[in-house]
């Protein structure tokens, strides 16, 4: 063919103009992503940002200060009793709430007194039973206040307290302290006393047992179907269910613990077995969902390999499979624990919604979770209980973070490539 015949193509106007519109559909298109994405990371820092300078508050109490002399105070501890709670009763019935009531008369004048807190009396006795030394000699104490000059501290300006307040403030006596019992202690009915340890001892164990349920029974399963089940109508049926089960609301799964769970151990309303329980079943179809994705992704030359040095077919899922799809799996899990740590609705039905004083025990004692704590005082109209509740937010995340942190470990430590 000659060079003549070889024809050098055009670009024409037309060409021009549908070459243009095309590259500025592309820069459309990506300055849409990149918008979406600090849009994203936008709220992110805005949530992330309030929740912080709301919560940071509920870390604090109002205290205030009380020189309490204990030199001829007529107590003492029994050194051979090592309970906390016997120390207290012990102490009480020994008077030391009229010991601190005297005190705070004596530095506060009876303005100031009448506005400690009634279980003050306690933070002295958790610091005897823990320094038997305090008894006999005088100490600077920082004890709660009462609700009502709290909140009158804080500003709220709708009490008669204020100038109390105010004056206190100026003298140092009145202080914003931060307060480590916030979570050692359980729920109350004054934001002061209130705490947090029963809800987070009680979403840690219900976490326990959905994770011990959830993760071994969602793993054998998306082994069984991927890899032994036949494939008929049947497997299909629940296969469909699976994913059915995956998109069903969280409440129904409360409503399924509610009529099976609690019927055959009616006794252990509250409990977090139960709790757990019912949310296992929530979180497994998703561990089962990315099960199976994972185990399918493994390539089929790692079996044919496997059985070719001559595996058995149990050792081949076992020794060979499982160990390459367990990152998979591991995410699934993730997931889904990730969204059982905040469900509120199932565990509405089974009754963890209840006022629990003190932490569980164990698996079968009355508990109620993170989540459902902060929904409890969400609808207190106390301003103390506000700050309380941000707080208790910034823990579930921290707790979230933790937990995902771990899993995504687990997850990077037993990753194989091939």
């Amino acid at each position: 063919m000659s060079d003549a015949a070889i024809t050098t193509p055009t670009r024409t106007a037309a060409f021009e103009a549908r070459l243009k519109k095309r590259y500025a559909s592309e820069r459309r298109f990506k300055l849409m992503g990149l918008g979406a994405t600090l849009f994203a990371v936008a709220v992110l820092i805005f949530l992330l940002v309030s929740m912080t300078m709301n919560g940071l508050p509920g870390f604090k109490r109002a205290e205030l200060q009380v020189p309490i002399d204990l030199t001829n105070a007529a107590l003492s501890v029994n050194p051979d009793v090592q309970q906390q709670s016997a120390i207290e009763r012990s102490l009480f019935a020994q008077g030391l709430p009229d010991i601190v009531e005297f005190s705070a008369q004596q530095s506060l004048g009876d303005d100031g007194a009448q506005h400690i807190n009634s279980e003050a009396w306690r933070v002295v006795a958790q610091r005897i039973a823990a320094d038997p030394s305090l008894i006999g000699r005088e100490t600077v104490f920082w004890l709660p206040t009462g609700e009502d000059l709290a909140t009158a501290f804080a500003g709220d300006g709708k009490t008669d307290l204020v100038p109390i307040a105010n004056e206190l403030a100026e003298q140092g006596l009145l202080e914003d302290r931060f307060d480590p019992g916030f979570m050692m202690r359980s729920d109350a009915t004054d934001p002061q006393l209130a705490g947090i340890w029963g809800a987070l001892k009680g979403s840690m164990l219900t976490m326990i047992v959905t994770l011990a349920l959830a993760f071994p029974i969602g793993a054998l399963a998306a082994l069984y179907l991927e890899e032994y089940a036949p494939k008929n109508r049947w497997t299909d049926i629940v296969e469909i269910s699976i994913n059915n089960l995956a998109a069903v609301p969280s409440i129904i799964f409360g409503l399924l613990g509610l009529a099976v769970f609690l019927t055959i151990f009616p006794n252990l309303r509250s409990a977090p077995l139960i709790g757990g329980m019912t949310l296992a079943l929530m979180t497994m179809p998703v561990i089962v969902i990315s099960g199976r994705n994972a185990i399918k992704a493994v390539p089929q030359s790692i079996r044919d390999g496997a059985l070719a040095v001559g595996a058995s077919p149990i050792q081949v899922v076992f020794h060979h499979v499982l160990p390459l799809a367990l990152p998979g799996i591991l995410t699934g899990t993730i997931i889904g624990m990730a969204r059982a740590l905040g469900e509120t609705a199932p565990l509405l039905l089974i009754g963890m919604r209840a006022f629990v004083a003190s932490p569980p025990d164990g698996f079968f004692d009355n508990a109620t979770v993170l989540p459902m704590q902060i929904f409890l005082w969400s609808d207190e109209i106390d301003r103390g209980f506000v700050e309380r509740t941000s707080a208790t937010i910034i823990v579930l995340l921290i707790f979230l973070l933790l937990m995902n942190g771990l899993a995504i470990y687990l997850r990077n430590r037993f990753e194989k490539r091939w």
